[in-house]
């Protein structure tokens, strides 16, 4: 989903940006002047084709599903199921992390199945993810 994001970053921005980045000024005068909404003006959005507009949905939409799965980690009860969800968040198997863990992988599935169950339960997940834009 992120390679989404940077590619959809690039086809309406020209140039991606770090998720870490996301509304911060680093340094200079940047960090000094004021901040414009993050999103997109009414008068720019109307002249916009069908297709940009749906890119940027669907950007904003897989921006708001990640942070979401990034942010779920402070749900997570033990430092085991923090470590095995960093793992699956890296794309590494559930052999690959049982290897690492000097576990079985019937463990790191099972363990897996209790994070899953651990996330759905949250109602701060499912506040991220059913979060509607402001306008200010």
């Amino acid at each position: 989903m992120k390679k989404e994001i940077a590619r959809l970053h690039r086809i309406i921005y020209g140039s991606t940006v770090p998720m870490i980045k996301w509304g911060v000024a680093q340094y200079g005068i940047e960090a000094t002047m004021p901040k414009g909404s993050s999103g997109m003006s009414a008068s720019e959005l109307d002249a916009m084709d069908l297709r940009e507009k749906r890119q940027i949905e669907r950007l904003e939409t897989y921006q708001r599903y990640v942070y979401a799965l990034e942010s779920a980690v402070d749900i997570l009860e033990n430092e085991r199921q923090k470590f095995i969800y960093d793992c699956l968040l890296d794309e590494m198997t559930y052999r690959q992390i049982a290897l690492h863990l000097n576990m079985s992988k019937d463990f790191v599935q099972k363990q897996k199945n209790d994070i899953v169950r651990q996330i759905r339960q949250s109602r701060q997940i499912t506040a991220i993810l059913t979060m509607e834009k402001s306008a200010v």
